[in-house]
């Protein structure tokens, strides 16, 4: 079910883009899917060390 909608996501995203005004930023999947949301860049990562620490 989210594979499905994560392409109808992707083709109306591709959709968009092709059909959008140039001074606009591009759209992504996102904009299109209610399950999946987009994710901001950390900035700084877990390092393994890290991770493996929280687990114990």
């Amino acid at each position: 079910m989210m594979r499905t909608e994560w392409a109808g996501g992707l083709v109306a995203s591709t959709i968009a883009n092709v059909n959008k005004d140039p001074k606009t930023p591009p759209f992504n999947p996102t904009d299109f899917t209610l399950h999946f949301n987009k994710v901001e860049a950390v900035e700084d990562p877990v390092t393994l060390e890290n991770a493996m620490q929280s687990w114990a």
